[in-house]
């Protein structure tokens, strides 16, 4: 068994709900425990982390409060930065090979600096990255083959590699799906598609039962607040059908129990990977049962439109497909259970983590 670090990273927005389930955390562990217990980012950790295997180790680098933990009860004095922290623990757990989620953070000048106890570097990246160097790394995994092949054109070796169904999923959706239509995720003035999308759908909620759980941009809020009101910012506010019913972002656990609650989930793309898709939710989505209603495009094995997923190709058929499957629903929560079959056969831990050693292996 290779010993295996993995590091992680946090949305700013989830840090507030990872304070507030650790708030009584005594130590690094407990504090990672609470953490890798919430599943926030399950998807992405590989099997022997998940199962709290003694090779591998697991941190968020970027999470200050955890580092910190560490770093004081190995006695180390003063106030290092997150990197000289991180680059202790990789040295104290004698790493063979590291895997990065968060490369743009710890990019190729940070894999130089690695103690040679490593020898193999992997890294996630499956997003443009402006001018990130990672052509340090052994190699860059990603879902998205576009992508992909922007990284091989900066001079990185990239490879195909999946987000794993969360074994845990499978304890969401085996009963009543009370939310006709889901949406959680990102809102911002750059998600202009997806921004229209929601709008035309959120018209169904006199008569459906919508719930969206955006993460808006902080310009967003602002233009949303009462100071907002008094600015030159009304471009910035979300449609008044999309606000009324917009509730905060939902993380973990509670992200699985809504979508084991909704029949449908809607996805929509942003404009990073051309006509590629499979972007998280979509995983998660189908993971916990629900039908998944995303965008025209090219996606993974087992994400077949019309067998085991539905898509559109504008916002305004967006608003039809959903009242197509709900008017039909036996139909599509038949579509929804063949879907979350074919995922499980396909995106499973084990299967992943073959993969990973089968990458490590020719890195």
């Amino acid at each position: 068994m290779m010993r295996l670090f993995q590091n992680g990273g946090l949305y700013p927005s989830y840090l507030t709900r990872l304070n507030q389930l650790a708030a009584k955390a005594s130590g690094f562990a407990e504090r990672r425990r609470i953490f890798l217990d919430d599943r926030f980012g399950a998807l992405h950790f590989l099997q022997p982390v998940l199962e709290e295997a003694p090779e591998a180790f697991f941190t968020n680098g970027d999470d200050e409060t955890l580092q910190r933990l560490w770093a004081h009860e190995q006695g180390v004095q003063g106030k290092p930065p997150l990197e000289t922290i991180l680059l202790a623990q990789i040295e104290h757990h004698r790493t063979e090979v590291f895997y990065n989620l968060d490369p743009v953070r710890y990019p190729s000048a940070f894999v130089r600096k690695l103690p040679g106890c490593v020898k193999k570097t992997l890294c996630w990246r499956a997003a443009p990255s402006g001018k990130a160097d990672l052509t340090a790394f052994g190699a860059v995994l990603g879902n998205f083959p576009s992508i992909l092949d922007s990284w091989r054109r900066t001079g990185c070796r990239a490879e195909i590699f999946f987000p794993a169904l969360d074994p845990l999923m499978e304890n969401y959706g085996q009963g009543d799906r009370p939310i006709d239509v889901l949406f959680v995720g990102g809102y911002s003035r750059h998600h202009t598609t997806r921004a229209k999308t929601l709008e035309q759908v959120a018209r169904l909620a006199d008569t459906r039962r919508i719930v969206y759980c955006l993460d808006s941009s902080r310009l967003t809020r602002l233009a949303e607040s009462a100071l907002g009101s008094l600015l030159p910012l009304k471009k910035h506010r979300r449609p008044q059908a999309i606000a009324s019913i917009a509730r905060s972002p939902v993380f973990g656990k509670s992200l699985y129990e809504l979508l084991g609650s909704s029949k449908i989930v809607l996805n929509g793309a942003i404009d990073m990977a051309g006509n590629d898709r499979g972007n998280m939710r979509c995983f998660e989505a189908m993971g916990c049962g629900a039908l998944l209603l995303s965008d025209a495009g090219r996606y993974p094995d087992a994400m077949e439109a019309g067998l085991t997923m539905e898509v559109y190709g504008s916002p305004e058929q967006a608003t039809d497909v959903v009242s197509k499957c709900l008017e039909s629903w036996p139909g599509s929560a038949e579509m929804a259970a063949r879907g979350r079959r074919q995922m499980s056969a396909a995106y499973g831990k084990a299967a992943q983590w073959e993969r990973f050693v089968d990458l490590v292996g020719r890195t």
